[in-house]
Parts: structure tokens; sequence; C-alpha cells
């Protein structure tokens, strides 16, 4: 059993303030000497590469649909091994979770899991006395989330709070912040979220240091150390990763602006099956890390970097060399449309005998596949859960098999197999089949 001090920030809606929070209060108390752990609540790669900059550790995902509810509380606790707390920033609102799967992998489902107290973040913008009858409904919900305290957003004044305050002493919850309405702290969205912490880096840095400083100033920080020390025991053991002596078998992991998207298991699965994982820069490297026997791209997003990609023309040949060879290439969604033939027209690898482009639709949602066929990847009938996230389109040509059979939520087929690679969509999770990364680098040794 372990216990870590630990804190679920969660609110009745996107857009209510979670993101400002939960990372405003990784900052200050990062700020205050605390070894801070940093988690997100489901797929979503974006917030924790600003909850790293806060805290100065590696973002994690805790998804219950992608991994299981069963390693929620382990990958929870291999991420904060040696902290003194954790914050966990919550997704949607409390309640939602996966479409037509009730509480599963909704933030109040990970906050029970972590047996966790849950902080409510109300924008509290256009009401008073309604406040109380908004708190006093997630509150009473269900039971077994334990609300512990509200922080109140985009309060307009002195009188505004005072109201605020007085309707909700009769919800029995205690205020633990009020952050007024003040000019937004500088996180420009586009078309899949908030951009990347790699393309903004400065600003990143000084966007979070804002959030820092705003929390500290309207929150009740020792309060909120209080209740995240309350947090009982957790009854299992830390996730781990396994170990194996590096055999000198290099795997590259696509990187820098446009591959983002990654969870930080992935690289550690990879290192624990005794590969040697480098990192590689498509924007700017020309060639692959050398003695590369396999290659991994994760998403990102390369339609905003097309040109630049497409102006890489040496590291593209290398890496069309590289899976012309049979060596295992895993690519997932960005990494599809860099090995398509071309993205909006310009040329790509040309890996794949597929072509893609921008889209008006998005595509969003969490999918429950089988591998159709053996691959680099997996063998055939190895069931994963994944997540669709893109507004763009691959038009397939010859020459390659399906990588998955999506089960829901309608049949299809999805995704590229051909020799060595396997190209898809969906984005997975690998601590929910370890066996993935060890049939990866054993093919990458065997290649």
């Amino acid at each position: 059993m372990s216990s870590v001090p630990r804190l679920v920030v969660a609110a009745p809606s996107s857009g209510s303030g979670k993101t400002t929070v939960a990372t405003g209060l990784m900052a200050a108390f990062a700020a205050r000497g605390l070894a801070v752990s940093p988690h997100k609540v489901g797929p979503d790669y974006i917030d924790p590469g600003y909850h790293a900059l806060a805290t100065g550790r590696v973002g994690r995902n805790l998804d219950a649909y992608l991994c299981g509810p069963e390693l929620v509380g382990p990958l929870f606790l291999h991420g904060a091994l040696g902290c003194d707390l954790a914050v966990v920033e919550g997704v949607m609102g409390l309640y939602d979770g996966a479409a037509g799967e009730g509480e599963l992998a909704s933030t109040a489902h990970v906050a029970k899991l972590l047996r966790a107290p849950v902080v409510l973040v109300v924008d509290a913008s256009s009401q008073s006395r309604s406040v109380a009858a908004l708190v006093h409904g997630f509150v009473s919900w269900d039971p077994e989330v334990r609300v512990g305290g509200v922080i109140l957003n985009k309060v307009a004044s002195s009188r505004h709070e005072e109201l605020l305050r007085e309707a909700l002493e009769s919800v029995g919850v205690p205020v633990l912040g009020v952050l007024r309405r003040v000019a937004q702290v500088d996180t420009p969205s586009r078309h899949l979220g908030l951009v990347p912490v790699a393309e903004r880096r400065a600003a990143a840095m000084e966007a979070v240091a804002a959030m820092g400083a705003q929390v500290a100033d309207g929150c009740d920080l020792d309060g909120l150390l209080r209740l995240a020390r309350s947090a009982g025991p957790l009854p299992c053991a830390a996730w781990s990763p396994g170990s194996q002596t590096p055999d000198g078998t290099v795997v590259a992991v696509a990187g820098g602006e446009a591959f983002t998207f990654s969870y930080a298991e992935h690289a550690e699965l990879l290192s624990a099956a005794g590969a040697e994982v480098v990192s590689f820069d498509p924007l700017r490297d020309e060639q692959l890390p050398d003695g590369t026997r396999g290659l991994v791209i994760g998403g990102g997003f390369p339609e905003v970097y097309a040109s630049e990609l497409s102006a890489n023309e040496p590291l593209r040949k290398a890496i069309t060399e590289l899976a012309l060879t049979g060596a295992p290439v895993a690519a997932e969604c960005a990494g599809l449309l860099y090995l398509c033939r071309e993205l909006d027209g310009l040329p790509m690898c040309g890996v794949l005998g597929a072509d893609a482009r921008m889209s008006e639709r998005l595509t969003l949602g969490y999918r429950d596949a089988v591998a159709v066929g053996d691959s680099s990847l997996a063998v055939a009938g190895t069931r994963m859960r994944g997540h669709e996230f893109h507004r763009t389109v691959v038009e397939p040509g010859a020459g390659a098999a399906p990588a998955w059979g999506v089960r829901a939520p309608q049949r299809r087929v999805e995704g590229f197999v051909q020799q060595g690679v396997h190209a898809s969509y969906l984005h997975t999770h690998w601590a929910s089949q370890p066996g993935v990364a060890r049939r990866f680098v054993e093919r990458c040794r065997t290649s």
C-alpha cells in the first residue's frame, strides 16, 4: 500500500478553467519547493506538456478506457514515485466519460480509483445564488466522489465574491480559491486544442508562470495541501515497465514541433525491452540516428508543418529506405500522414500508397479494436483500445492490409500493415499491452 497526497481538479464542464487552475496549482506548489507529480485524465497529449513546464517532471495520462481501470492506480504511483504531492487535471465535466460507457474514463471514475478528493472549479461569471444549486448537484450526484472544495473562477468583484460565498455556506463545501475575472493567460488554441509547448516554449513558460502567480494569489494553498493529504493509501503497487539490459538495438522516435504526441510509458517500455531509444526531429535532421533498426512516429501536427517536412527530402528518403528493408515502423495519426505519398498535395515519405488531406470534419472518440493480422506490433486477434482525434482524411491505394478491425462505434477496418510498417489513426497506450513494445523491439533485432 502506498500513499501520495493528491488532488483531482474537476469542473462542471469544459471551459470552466480546469487547465489554468491545475497547471497553476502545480506551478504554485513547485515554487514552494514541493516535488509535484502532474497527471491528466484521458487521452490528451497537450495539457501534460504545460504540466511538465510547471513541475519539471514528465506529465502523465490516466485513462481508464485505454489502459483499463485496473492500471489507473499503478500508473499513477509509477509517475508519482518520490513526490510530495500529485495534482490530477480532469477531463470535460466531472461525470463525463466514454460515450455509452457510463462513468468509465470520467474524472469521477478516476478520482474514485485513486481514492482522491476532488476540487471543483466553477465558472461563476454569470451566476450568484445559483452556484449553490450547481455545486450541491455535483456533490450529491455520486456519494463515492468526495468533493472537498470549490475554486470559484471569473469572479467579477468583491461584492460578487461575497454573494457566492454566502450562497455556498448552505452546501457545506469550503471555498478554497477565488480567481478574478481578468484577461486570460495566453494559451492560444487551434483546430485540435491548445498549441503544444514544443511550438512556443518561451511563451508557454511565461503563461505557466502567470497561471502559478494567479493561483497562488487567489487560492488557499495550505487548505488545498491539507485536503490532498487527507487521501488514504492506494491498495496497489506502482506499475513498472520491466527491465532488460540494452543490447544496442536503436529505435528512433520522432519528436520536435511536428510530432509532440507521445505517452512517456512508450519510451520506457521500449527501453525496458532492451532498446536504445534515440529521438530525432523530422523538421531539422536530414538522417535517422546512426544504427536505427526501428522507427516510431507518433502524433502531432504534420499538417501545420507540411511544407517543412516535405522540404526535408534527405530524411524522407532515409525513412523510405528503412521501411523498404522490412524494418519495423510504428506510426500513429500524424505518423500515418507522414508516411503517405502526399499531404495536401505536398510530397511526404511515400512509404504507403495513400494520400492525405485536411478535412472540415472532426473525427473524435474512443475505439475498440482488434488486430486483423500479424504485424510488427501485434499478432492477429490482439485487442487494444485506442483514441482517434484528427481533421484529416487518408485515401488509400493498393498494397497494404488493414491494421485494425474497429468494433465500435461502427464496424470497419482501419490503418495499414505493409512489410514491417504498422500505421494507423488510432492512438494507443502500450501499457495496456506491454507485449507490443517487446514484440516491436524483437522484430528490430531480427529484421
